[in-house]
């Protein structure tokens, strides 16, 4: 039987503190963790200065979380990412040094400015949970949490992901600005006090073990997984859209929803968690052709308005 106060407790504690550093996005920090609990990636779109790499650093100091930082830029090459054998003079033999992978949580900063096979070793890494280097496998440590970022806004000396890439990405989230309230706050505050490094740890191992697999007890109605299934079809049949939601997708979407309703204090998923999730988890897997992701964003929005939602939910 689910413990929901454990989750609910988990939740807070996790929340609250990345909302010290991180203010007014506790929607945002929510869905990283709902990420983290279900072993996705993230996909972070935003442009410079709004708080992306905080919020990454404030998540990993929150769960304990070893975490590491990597700038992708064109002259990065897979064994940066990876780890390389290097011949040790002193001892005579060759020694592997482990490359910024080998942590738990894991900034890819900018990362469509990495040519595309630098790029393909990180979603590897990401969707095999192992790296492979001169023949020898070594399976990387949970749990394991990838973000990546983007600016969409400049386009000039970058290698765009394909589709079949971004697909691997659990959730597309996007910060935003702040309130001009929240703003005026973080700028009135002393400098050391907004800085991750001033956050504690506020979970225990077994705690985080505990809601990683726990949340796969919740339970979905026919009637909800039905309407679920009725939103991933109509992407599929939409003439607009030249790529429906893959079996993955529908998978993600499903999961993210047991998790959400986990943290939310439910053994049960409602319609409105499928409302919620679905423009965060399906809208970067969709293709429009010439319109672009704003294009596609507006049909998914248009299919969500258009399905009928079940009356009866549990």
């Amino acid at each position: 039987m689910l413990e929901l106060r454990r989750f609910a407790e988990y939740r807070e504690r996790v929340v609250d503190n990345c909302a010290k550093i991180i203010v007014g996005k506790d929607d945002v920090i929510t869905l990283v963790l709902v990420c983290f609990l279900c072993s996705g990636h993230v996909l972070l779109e935003d442009v410079p200065g709004t708080g992306k790499t905080m919020l990454l650093r404030s998540f990993a100091r929150g769960v304990g979380g070893d975490f590491k930082r990597i700038q992708f830029t064109p002259d990065l090459l897979p064994s940066d990412l990876t780890g390389i054998n290097f011949y040790n003079q002193k001892t005579g033999e060759f020694q592997f040094r482990p490359g910024p992978l080998f942590a738990n949580i894991i900034l890819a900063d900018e990362i469509n400015r990495a040519t595309p096979r630098t790029q393909s070793s990180l979603l590897e890494a990401m969707e095999e949970r192992q790296i492979t280097v001169d023949g020898v496998t070594t399976k990387l440590s949970e749990p394991f949490l990838v973000m990546a970022t983007q600016n969409p806004l400049e386009s000039y000396g970058t290698f765009p992901l394909p589709e079949a890439q971004i697909d691997r990405f659990f959730m597309r989230l996007s910060l935003g600005y702040m309130t001009e309230e929240q703003e005026m706050s973080v700028l009135a505050r002393p400098i050391a006090a907004g800085q991750p490094d001033t956050l504690s740890r506020v979970v225990t191992d077994d705690e985080t073990a505990y809601v990683r697999a726990a949340w796969q007890e919740v339970r979905m109605a026919p009637d909800v997984l039905r309407y679920l299934m009725s939103i991933i079809t109509a992407t599929r049949s939409q003439g607009s859209l030249m790529t429906g939601i893959s079996t993955r997708g529908a998978q993600a979407l499903y999961r993210a929803c047991q998790a959400f309703a986990a943290i939310n204090g439910r053994e049960y998923v409602l319609p409105e968690d499928i409302q919620y999730l679905a423009p965060f988890v399906l809208g970067h897997r969709l293709s429009a052709g010439e319109g672009g992701a704003a294009s596609a964003r507006e049909q998914l929005d248009r299919i969500l308005e258009r399905i009928p939602v079940p009356l009866e939910t549990v």
